[in-house]
Protein backbone atom coordinates (compact mmCIF):
# COMPACT_ATOMS: atom_id res chain seq x y z
CA UNK A 1 0.00 0.00 0.00
CA UNK A 2 1.43 3.77 -0.94
CA UNK A 3 1.90 6.38 1.47
CA UNK A 4 -1.06 8.00 0.21
CA UNK A 5 -3.37 5.43 0.10
CA UNK A 6 -2.42 4.31 3.23
CA UNK A 7 -3.06 8.24 4.10
CA UNK A 8 -6.29 8.03 2.50
CA UNK A 9 -7.41 4.67 4.85
CA UNK A 10 -6.54 6.30 7.99
CA UNK A 11 -8.54 9.60 7.02
CA UNK A 12 -11.61 7.49 6.17
CA UNK A 13 -11.54 5.51 9.29
CA UNK A 14 -11.45 9.16 11.26
CA UNK A 15 -13.75 10.38 9.42
CA UNK A 16 -16.32 7.33 9.94
CA UNK A 17 -14.99 7.45 13.77
CA UNK A 18 -16.11 11.01 13.87
CA UNK A 19 -19.57 10.12 12.16
CA UNK A 20 -20.11 7.32 14.55
CA UNK A 21 -19.46 9.67 17.42
CA UNK A 22 -21.68 12.12 15.74
CA UNK A 23 -24.61 10.15 15.44
CA UNK A 24 -23.93 9.11 19.12
CA UNK A 25 -23.96 12.49 20.62
CA UNK A 26 -27.10 13.56 18.28
CA UNK A 27 -29.05 10.69 19.65
CA UNK A 28 -28.57 11.99 23.00
CA UNK A 29 -29.53 15.01 22.01
CA UNK A 30 -32.46 14.06 20.35
CA UNK A 31 -33.48 11.86 23.68
CA UNK A 32 -33.02 15.71 25.47
CA UNK A 33 -35.22 17.26 23.32
CA UNK A 34 -37.51 14.65 23.74
CA UNK A 35 -37.58 14.64 27.07
CA UNK A 36 -37.52 18.60 27.52
CA UNK A 37 -40.76 18.60 25.66
CA UNK A 38 -42.59 15.42 27.82
CA UNK A 39 -41.66 18.12 30.62
CA UNK A 40 -42.78 21.15 29.03
CA UNK A 41 -45.97 19.62 28.46
CA UNK A 42 -46.33 18.01 32.29
CA UNK A 43 -45.73 22.12 32.91
CA UNK A 44 -48.19 23.19 31.37
CA UNK A 45 -51.10 20.96 32.71
CA UNK A 46 -50.17 22.72 36.00
CA UNK A 47 -50.18 26.02 34.71
CA UNK A 48 -53.66 25.18 32.88
CA UNK A 49 -54.97 24.63 36.14
CA UNK A 50 -53.34 27.76 37.67
CA UNK A 51 -55.11 29.50 35.15
CA UNK A 52 -58.61 28.14 35.72
CA UNK A 53 -58.10 28.54 39.78
CA UNK A 54 -56.91 32.17 39.01
CA UNK A 55 -59.99 32.75 36.36
CA UNK A 56 -62.38 31.54 38.70
CA UNK A 57 -61.74 33.36 41.28
CA UNK A 58 -60.95 36.53 39.74
CA UNK A 59 -57.75 36.85 40.04
CA UNK A 60 -55.19 38.82 37.66
CA UNK A 61 -53.46 36.37 35.13
CA UNK A 62 -50.24 37.88 35.64
CA UNK A 63 -47.99 38.03 39.24
CA UNK A 64 -44.94 40.05 37.99
CA UNK A 65 -43.44 40.10 41.56
CA UNK A 66 -43.76 35.94 41.53
CA UNK A 67 -42.09 36.77 38.17
CA UNK A 68 -39.44 38.91 39.56
CA UNK A 69 -38.70 36.11 42.04
CA UNK A 70 -38.84 33.16 39.69
CA UNK A 71 -36.48 34.71 37.40
CA UNK A 72 -33.73 35.29 39.75
CA UNK A 73 -34.26 32.03 41.01
CA UNK A 74 -33.78 30.52 37.64
CA UNK A 75 -30.85 32.89 36.98
CA UNK A 76 -29.34 31.77 40.29
CA UNK A 77 -29.45 27.96 39.24
CA UNK A 78 -28.61 28.73 35.23
CA UNK A 79 -25.21 30.38 36.73
CA UNK A 80 -24.91 27.02 38.63
CA UNK A 81 -25.55 24.91 35.90
CA UNK A 82 -23.10 26.96 33.64
CA UNK A 83 -25.63 28.39 31.43
CA UNK A 84 -26.13 31.52 30.06
CA UNK A 85 -28.50 33.45 32.84
CA UNK A 86 -29.86 35.61 30.03
CA UNK A 87 -30.55 32.92 28.19
CA UNK A 88 -32.08 31.22 31.40
CA UNK A 89 -34.32 34.26 31.73
CA UNK A 90 -35.29 34.80 27.87
CA UNK A 91 -36.82 30.89 27.95
CA UNK A 92 -38.70 31.98 31.17
CA UNK A 93 -40.22 35.01 29.74
CA UNK A 94 -41.42 33.42 26.63
CA UNK A 95 -42.86 30.38 28.75
CA UNK A 96 -44.87 33.03 31.01
CA UNK A 97 -45.67 34.84 28.61
CA UNK A 98 -47.84 31.88 27.16
CA UNK A 99 -48.79 31.14 30.24
CA UNK A 100 -50.47 34.81 30.56
CA UNK A 101 -52.24 34.47 27.03
CA UNK A 102 -53.69 31.26 27.70
CA UNK A 103 -54.38 32.95 31.35
CA UNK A 104 -56.16 35.44 29.95
CA UNK A 105 -58.41 33.62 27.56
CA UNK A 106 -59.59 31.56 30.59
CA UNK A 107 -60.62 34.75 32.21
CA UNK A 108 -62.31 35.41 29.60
CA UNK A 109 -64.17 32.38 29.15
CA UNK A 110 -62.27 31.53 25.67
CA UNK A 111 -62.69 28.24 25.19
CA UNK A 112 -60.59 25.73 22.79
CA UNK A 113 -57.53 23.76 22.78
CA UNK A 114 -54.27 25.27 24.55
CA UNK A 115 -51.50 24.37 22.23
CA UNK A 116 -49.21 25.67 24.53
CA UNK A 117 -49.33 26.78 28.16
CA UNK A 118 -46.18 27.24 30.20
CA UNK A 119 -45.41 27.49 34.26
CA UNK A 120 -47.03 30.03 35.68
CA UNK A 121 -44.54 31.85 37.65
CA UNK A 122 -47.76 32.29 40.11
Amino acid sequence: MSEQSAHDAAQDDAAAEAAAELAAIRLSIDNIDAALVHMLAERFKFTQKVGRLKASSGMPPSDPERERVQIARLREIAMEAQLDPAFAEKWFNFVVAEVIHHHERLATGATGVIATSADDAS
